[in-house]
């Protein structure tokens, strides 16, 4: 079998449809069990024996860098190629062409999944194709483009997201890993935005390049809007999601506690939650279920907080509920303020009573 040392994020994304959480953080490194996201993927692929990662990056590239550094501390070599102008998703992997050889794996950089890239690796040359793409099944696939393929796994062709009127053809969508030879990246111009998947890949299709779709069963989750990113908080706490990244902090009962916090006798924590490190709790707090705090965090007497994140240094008031909902970084909630189900708070937000 080739070896494989090689992999391409795509972290170029402004996260428009993570706002207000991604005005103050890049999406690429907003915190999922207070690690950066993409911690996630590069302790993935450093599993499956890809060290050498590039990173295409365009909007906050300070705050990537400065969450993940060279990557050495995650096991990988991590280097940066930063587009001056977005280039969408083809011409974010095409910027990085020049540092690729051989196969590459290329990965979007919201998706969050527990997916076997060597068993992908070994189905990729199985078939001889020179693009391999990993197709997720969906309850419903009319949110997204579909990728039909024959018996075989070959794609046959990508289809737009279908209208109310058209007839399903099948519930596979592309899911955002591939693995694929670096030559082919260099079809695509250099100098203008590209979209992979309504350019690139329906090119080599029709060239007769081969192309294979695989669908295994796994765990897949775009985490691109504020529900998908609380939920997939939540299936990591559950631990739905095989990673070999295990929470920060250390077991507590049903939980994970960090340094230097103290959880007292009248702290109410109801598992599966994970509570950072320093975290000042008050006496008759119920942390969880579900819940996830942030360092730094200061929980007052009394509040309550379930089924919600909380990022870095939020202040939480006497008697405050907060339920399913996100809390960007710095926050300050009012004793005796109700917040949720279903909110989510910028960085810097303030919540009265």
């Amino acid at each position: 079998m080739t070896a494989l040392t090689q992999a391409v994020i795509l972290a170029g994304g402004q996260g428009t449809r993570l706002r207000p959480l991604t005005l103050a953080r890049a999406k690429p490194v907003v915190p999922l069990l207070n690690r950066p996201f993409l911690a996630y993927q590069l302790s993935l692929l450093r599993q499956h024996g890809v060290t050498d990662v590039i990173l295409s990056c365009s909007y906050r590239v300070e705050d990537v860098e400065r969450a993940l550094g060279d990557g050495r501390d995650l096991g990988v070599r991590l280097r940066y190629v930063v587009e001056k102008e977005p280039l969408g998703t083809g011409g974010g992997v095409r910027n990085a062409a020049d540092l690729t050889s051989g196969s590459v794996f290329v990965l979007n950089g919201d998706v969050l999944c527990d997916v076997d890239l060597t068993a992908m690796r070994r189905f990729h040359e199985s078939r001889g194709s020179r693009t391999t793409i990993y197709l997720a099944p969906v309850e419903d696939p009319r949110a997204y483009g579909l990728v039909e393929t024959d018996a075989r796994g070959r794609i046959e062709r990508f289809r737009e997201k279908p209208g109310p009127d058209e007839t399903i053809t099948t519930n596979l969508i592309n899911a955002g890993v591939y693995l694929l030879d670096a030559a082919l990246l260099r079809r695509m111009p250099p100098d203008r935005p590209v979209s992979i998947e309504r350019e690139f890949f329906p090119v080599l299709i029709a060239d007769g390049v081969p192309c294979f779709g695989w669908a295994p069963e796994t765990y897949w989750r775009d985490i691109g809007n504020p529900a998908a990113y609380l939920a997939a908080q939540l299936d990591l706490l559950h631990e739905r999601v095989k990673t070999p990244l295990a929470p920060p902090g250390a077991r507590y009962q049903e939980s994970w506690v960090g340094r230097g916090t103290d959880v007292p006798p009248g702290v109410r924590l109801i598992g599966p939650s994970l509570i950072g490190e320093d975290v000042v709790l008050g006496d008759g707090a119920q942390i969880g279920p579900l819940a996830v705090i942030g360092d730094g965090c200061a929980i007052a007497p009394n509040a309550r907080i379930e089924r919600s994140v909380l990022w870095e240094r939020v202040h939480v008031g006497v008697h405050a509920v907060i339920e399913d909902s996100v809390i960007g970084a710095d926050a300050r909630i009012a004793g005796h303020a109700v917040v949720g189900p279903g909110a989510v708070l910028e960085s810097g937000a303030t919540v009265s009573a």
